[in-house]
C-alpha cells in the first residue's frame, strides 16, 4: 500500500470499514507517531492502512513492531497471516521488526531493549490471560506522551469491537494488579 494523498486520509478516518479501526487512523493521522507497537497482527489490513496513513510528513520510516502468534495460533484463534507472510506484505511501509509469541512472554523477552512507543495497540484477539500478564511491561514501554488504544467489545453491536484509548495512570493501575495477582 503507498502513502496516502489527502483524499485515501479522509477516506481512511471516515468511511473505510470496520468502522470500529477508523479511531486507529484518526489517532496515527493526529499524531503522526514514529514508533508503534501492535499486539495481535490478525489479517494485517489494519496494519498495512495505518502504516499507509502514518507515512508522511517527516520522511523518515516508522519503527514497527507487531507481536504476534503467527504460526503458533490455535484453532480457536482468528485468523492471522504467517511470520513470512507479515515481513514480505509490512517490508516496505516501515522499519519492521516482527515478534513470534504470545504478548506477555515476548514483552518480558524483549521490553528492556524495545524503548518507548508514541503509540501501542491492543488487540482484542490476545488471550486475556497472557493480555494480563502483559501490563507491567506495557507499562515500562510508554510515558505520559504515548496513546494506547486498546480494542474492546462493542455493546451495542455484537461481533463488532471499538478502540479505547486508555492513560498512562490506567496503565499503571493494570500494571499494579498485575503484580498483586503475582504476590497472591
Amino acid at each position: 500500500m503507498a502513502k496516502l494523498g489527502w483524499l485515501g486520509a479522509l477516506w481512511l478516518t471516515t468511511f473505510s470499514q470496520p468502522a470500529g479501526e477508523r479511531a486507529v487512523y484518526r489517532a496515527v493521522r493526529r499524531q503522526g507517531p514514529k514508533r508503534i507497537l501492535e499486539m495481535g497482527l490478525g489479517t494485517l489490513r489494519r496494519t498495512e492502512r495505518m502504516l499507509a496513513a502514518g507515512r508522511g510528513a517527516a520522511g523518515e520510516p516508522i519503527h514497527y513492531v507487531g507481536i504476534d502468534r503467527f504460526e503458533a495460533r490455535l484453532p480457536t484463534d482468528p485468523p492471522g497471516v504467517t511470520l513470512k507472510q507479515a515481513h514480505r506484505r509490512l517490508h516496505g511501509l516501515a522499519r519492521v521488526q516482527l515478534v513470534p509469541g504470545n504478548v506477555d512472554s515476548s514483552l518480558a523477552r524483549l521490553c528492556n531493549h524495545l524503548g518507548v512507543f508514541d503509540l501501542v495497540l491492543v488487540s482484542a484477539d490476545n488471550d486475556p490471560r497472557h493480555l494480563e500478564r502483559s501490563w507491567f511491561f506495557i507499562q515500562r514501554l510508554v510515558n505520559d506522551r504515548s496513546t494506547v488504544l486498546v480494542e474492546t467489545p462493542a455493546r451495542a453491536k455484537p461481533g463488532r469491537t471499538a478502540w479505547t484509548a486508555i492513560d498512562k495512570r490506567r496503565v499503571d493501575e493494570l500494571a499494579a494488579l498485575t503484580i498483586q495477582r503475582r504476590a497472591a
